[in-house]
């Protein structure tokens, strides 16, 4: 759905309020029950949206624990746009993926790693700097 700010300002008012978007532009990705499972701020480049975009679907996948389908997904966003800006959140919840599908903790080790060559001033660096090989 589409709502413009002004033409449509009741609307905008009323669905603002329900998902506490104050800001425009904002896409939310809502489920089919109208949950909300990724939501884009601000302007964003075309290139940037589309990773973002993907981002979201790969948020989904992840929540609805279908692995597979949330790799698949951070992946193209991290081959598509290697230096997006969202690529290492890709990156970070790629190696979550990896671990929550397998259980084993050596995909987190190893998403650190790629953190150390690759994203290593990003916040989530910082966010994956606990898995590290000591």
């Amino acid at each position: 759905m589409r709502v413009h700010v002004r033409r449509q300002a009741e609307v905008f008012k009323r669905l603002g309020e329900r998902f506490g978007a104050r800001w425009t532009p904002a896409i939310l990705m809502l489920d089919p029950d109208g949950i909300e499972q990724h939501r884009i701020e601000g302007f964003v480049p075309a290139d940037d949206l589309l990773d973002q975009l993907r981002l979201g679907l790969a948020h989904a996948a992840f929540k609805r624990q279908a692995w597979s389908e949330a790799a698949r997904e951070f992946a193209e966003v991290i081959e598509g746009h290697p230096n997006g800006d969202a690529a290492a959140e890709a990156a970070y919840w790629a190696g979550v993926t990896r671990y929550k599908a397998s259980g084993d903790a050596s995909a987190l080790a190893d998403t650190a790693d790629v953190f150390t060559h690759r994203y290593q001033d990003t916040p989530w660096a910082k966010k994956a700097s606990v898995w590290a090989h000591h």
